[in-house]
Parts: C-alpha cells; structure tokens; sequence
C-alpha cells in the first residue's frame, strides 16, 4: 500500500498501463517523496473490457489498483480506436484530474523521444506536466533493476516477429532477460512485449495469476492471465 506521508505535496496522476515500466516510475516517484500520488490513470478498450495494448483483464486492473490502495481513472477507447479518439477521450481525462487539482502526470517512457514529445505536446497548456523518471536509463540495467526491486511481471503480449512465441506467459526475471535475442529490448521498449504485474513493493499482496487461454490477434500474441 502506499504510504500517506506524501500528503501535502502536489498531486500528481500515473500513467498505469498495468505493466512493469509504469510500476517502476510509481516505485520510484514514491521513493522520492516529491508527490501526492492521487489516481492511476489506465487506457482500457471498451466492448474487450481490458486494458489496451496490453490485453489484460479490468478485473486484474482493478486488483492492482486495491493493492496500491488508489483508484483507477479509466481512459475509455473503442476498439480500432484512431489517434482522435484517444486524443478526445485523455482530454476529458485530464479535465477531471484538473478537477482534483492534480498538478503533474508520471509516464514510465524511456527512450522514445517521439512518445516523449507527443505526451508533452499533449500535455502542454492543460496545466499538467508531465514527469518522466525513468528517461534515459540504459534499458538492460533498468531490467535488472526491476528485477531487483521485487517487482514481479509476466509477459502477457508479444510481437511474435520480433520475440518467440514460447516466452508468451514467461516471467519477467534474469533467465528471462538472458534468453533474449540482442535485437530485442530489455525492456521491451520498442513494443516487443508487454508485461503485467503481479507483484511489487508497494503492494498489500502479490496476486496468484494462472496462465490462461493464449491467442494471436492483430498479428500479437496474447497471453491472458487470470486469478481462479
């Protein structure tokens, strides 16, 4: 659970796609003491009711969220959504966190200066700035050091051209960044896999999911992951 000693400090959103990045920014902006983490902001796709991207149940998301002991504001897209779609949904997303007088927005981005730029963009004039602290971190020590903060992932899509199809469902540890091939991210960051989280730090418990049902849609592969 995160603690309460940062009341007081300005109020800031993180960006929660559910994964190991964002966990780590959270992680990491809770070490430092500098904001009031208020919300979990998450892009779900309605009609699937999961989480967009990622492919993970709004049921797990919301176990997530009561482990950190904060609420969810839910980004709604439709499926095959377009950029304006999602444009318009953040906006009425970041007028309700205008609202709650939220001052700053954490994102888990670490190299991609075009994402960077765009989330700025975005951002820019809404009286919201965005905070970026794992940017510029060499991606296979920001692995490890996942690792060894004892956040615990699983892989739960992966772009079958660029990663084999057998670390669908794998775990996000050393033998698994040992097995990956050199073209691809040690963390993923140019879209060769996605992770959930099940474990971290700043959890009440980790939550016991079980590997389910595993499909290819729109050329990625999807592991879905669920708690019996």
């Amino acid at each position: 659970m995160l603690p309460a000693e940062n009341h007081g400090m300005p109020k800031a959103a993180l960006s929660w796609s559910s994964g190991k990045d964002s966990a780590f920014a959270l992680y990491r902006v809770l070490q430092s003491g500098k904001y009031d983490i208020v919300t979990l902001l998450t892009t779900v796709t309605t009609s699937y009711d999961r989480v967009s991207i990622h492919g993970v149940r709004e049921e797990l998301l919301a176990m997530q969220a009561e482990n950190t002991g904060l609420p969810v504001m839910k980004v709604e897209i439709p499926p095959k959504s377009s950029n304006a779609d999602y444009e318009r949904a953040m906006a009425e997303a970041v007028q309700k966190l205008n609202h709650m007088g939220v001052e700053y927005i954490i994102f888990g981005d670490i190299f991609l200066e075009d994402v960077k730029r765009y989330r700025e963009d975005r951002m820019a004039g809404t009286g919201i700035t965005p905070v970026f602290p794992n940017w510029g971190e060499d991606t296979g020590k920001m692995a490890r050091d996942i690792v060894n903060a004892g956040i615990g992932a699983r892989i739960v899509c992966l772009d079958p051209k660029k990663l084999d199809r057998r670390f669908g469902g794998a775990e996000f540890d050393l033998e698994f960044l040992g097995s990956l091939p050199p073209d691809v991210d040690p963390c993923g960051e140019r879209g060769e896999f996605h992770t959930f989280v099940y474990r971290a730090p700043f959890f009440a418990k980790s939550l016991g999911v079980k590997t389910g049902e595993i499909v290819e849609r729109d050329g990625f592969l999807f592991t879905d992951l669920y708690i019996p």
